[in-house]
């Protein structure tokens, strides 16, 4: 299932191996919320190196509805991708005041924002439709609380729910020949932390999630809390830290012990105008680049640096082109793969913190000008 074959300090390359293939970790998913990347074909995901997407479960079961998914078989079926799809379970949509009606602990009120109804959610109920959808991995249902600052007492009770329904979730969970992963919570409270970290890889999952994290507090906490959760998290099983995008995030969780990683923030940041370069991102709306002939990055060998220059890309983001989307979400997700497969590289040869050191010394980042972002 995982097995890790080279290590550099605490750093490791592994394969996870699912009913649909071998992912070479640490990796990095897009987010296919409702069975598709933004603006991305299947095939284009695979051209930009992406072996696993997530989709998400909750979303997929309202619209278009577990008829229509298990008329084909299967979600790999239905979006046409033959290579390994993880499901969230619906945890994070409790952030949203679109989704969430209430809770209580024995499951959730959720709205439906297609119809307005409002559906009750269990954890056996979550668990049964990433069956029925046929994802390689499967997500436990955690409870995911607000970035409440320093109020313990809520976090703790997300803590407590978050892990009886991961006890749940192990019971009714049938599929053997489907991964599962529990989610550890705690905010930002480092003994919280620990604390679910613990009681989470103690239990008979297939991986362990980093979840709650990304979601508002600052950069430093973001290393402290993952630091935190790695050391009890057994060497055996894979790690995922949800929802971190920014290259430099990922940089530092790799070099912690994670392996795997999702997140909107490469197509979110592409919608505004950012793009990845081996300098940092850019604001490509911005009229330094009105008549400037070079591609995006220098040496990127994506579709859109092929042909088009940042003068163009400019254009079409200015006179609010669609289109646009399409050419910066190509060109940030390869660069994000493109980024992960030097990691792994740098692994394998023992030279990740060479590769850290040169990639931080060109790419120039703030370590707080991204957190009015949500990664996940």
């Amino acid at each position: 299932m995982f097995k890790i074959v080279s290590e550099d300090s605490a750093a490791r390359c592994g394969k996870l191996k699912t009913r649909h293939g071998t992912v070479e970790t640490p990796f990095f998913m897009p987010i296919a919320t409702k069975g598709t990347a933004k603006q991305v074909s299947p095939e284009e995901l695979k051209d930009l190196g992406t072996e696993a997407i997530i989709a998400n479960a909750f979303i997929l079961s309202l619209k278009p509805g577990m008829e229509v998914i298990k008329n084909f078989g299967s979600i790999h079926k239905f979006i046409k991708w033959d290579k390994t799809i993880f499901t969230d379970s619906g945890g994070f949509q409790i952030l949203s005041k679109s989704f969430l009606h209430k809770h209580n602990k024995d499951g959730v009120y959720f709205k439906n924002p297609f119809d307005g109804s409002r559906n009750f959610f269990r954890p056996e109920d979550v668990i049964k439709i990433q069956e029925d959808i046929g994802a390689d991995v499967a997500m436990a249902l955690d409870f995911v609380p607000h970035f409440y600052g320093n109020d313990k007492n809520k976090i703790a009770e997300a803590v407590e729910i978050t892990h009886n329904w991961a006890e749940r979730c192990l019971k009714a969970h049938k599929n053997k020949k489907q991964l599962l992963f529990g989610i550890c919570q705690g905010g930002t409270f480092q003994d919280l932390r620990e604390k679910s970290a613990k009681f989470i890889n103690d239990l008979d999952f297939d991986g362990v999630a980093l979840g709650g994290l990304c979601i508002g507090e600052s950069r430093n906490l973001t290393l402290k809390n993952i630091k935190a959760c790695v050391k009890h998290i057994g060497y055996e099983k894979p790690r995922y830290l949800m929802g971190a995008g920014t290259p430099e995030d990922i940089l530092e969780a790799v070099s912690f012990g994670i392996d795997c990683f999702d997140s909107r923030y490469p197509t979110m940041n592409a919608r505004h105008g950012g793009i990845f370069t081996k300098s940092g991102k850019i604001d490509i709306t911005k009229s330094i680049y009105r008549n400037d002939e070079n591609p995006l990055d220098e040496g990127c060998k994506c579709y859109t640096c092929k042909r088009f220059s940042r003068a163009f890309i400019h254009h079409i983001y200015k006179t609010h082109e669609t289109i646009r989307d399409r050419y910066g979400n190509i060109h940030n997700l390869f660069f994000i793969q493109n980024f992960m497969k030097g990691c792994r590289k740098a692994i394998k040869n023992h030279e990740l913190a060479d590769f850290k050191r040169e990639f931080l010394q060109t790419y120039k980042f703030n370590k707080n000008s991204d957190r009015k972002f949500t990664y996940s």
